[in-house]
Order: structure tokens, then C-alpha cells, then sequence
């Protein structure tokens, strides 16, 4: 899988709000009402991610999930990712709503 090149990269981020570049890695900060919201939504995640056999850098304090994607097989960013990072996104948000 070939890493994202610099318009890819940009044209992905457009269209992911909240995320962004940090550390070569596509970051993403998420503040959920509570312990329960927060660990749902790494839960109910765990599940997609095992099925793309493609695993995040994440952390979990209280409320808060910070996220860190990138595919280290291919040394940086790639469609993987962003896959990734959409349906992350589409499960935060029925938990933040």
C-alpha cells in the first residue's frame, strides 16, 4: 500500500473534521461526555479495527481518546488510514451527538 502523497493527504483532511496532521500521523483529540461515552466508543471500535487488521496508536484519560493513525508497513499515511478514520468518525459522533 503506497503512502498518501501531499494533495491525497490534504484532500483526505478536507473532508475528515476535527482531524488533522501531526507527527506524520493523522491525529485526532475526542472529549466524550463521560468514562462509559469514552470506553464505548473504543469498544464498540475495537470491532471494525480488528476486522481491517489495522490498529491504532490510542490512549484513553477519563473522558478523552486521543488517536494517531498511520500504516507503518508503508513508512507514513495511506488509504488504509483514512478508511480507518472515517468510520472512527462515524462512531464518535452517534456517541457525541
Amino acid at each position: 500500500m503506497a503512502k498518501l502523497n501531499k494533495t491525497e493527504l490534504q484532500a483526505a483532511l478536507d473532508s475528515l473534521p476535527g482531524w488533522t496532521l501531526e507527527n506524520e500521523k493523522l491525529h485526532r483529540n475526542y472529549a466524550f461526555v463521560d468514562f462509559v461515552h469514552a470506553f464505548g466508543f473504543m469498544a464498540t471500535s475495537a470491532i471494525a479495527i480488528e476486522a481491517m487488521e489495522h490498529h491504532p496508536e490510542w490512549s484513553n484519560v477519563w473522558n478523552k481518546v486521543v488517536i494517531d493513525l498511520t500504516t507503518h508497513d508503508a513508512g507514513g499515511i495511506t488509504s488504509k488510514d483514512i478508511l480507518l478514520a472515517n468510520k472512527l468518525e462515524a462512531i464518535a459522533q452517534k456517541l457525541l451527538g
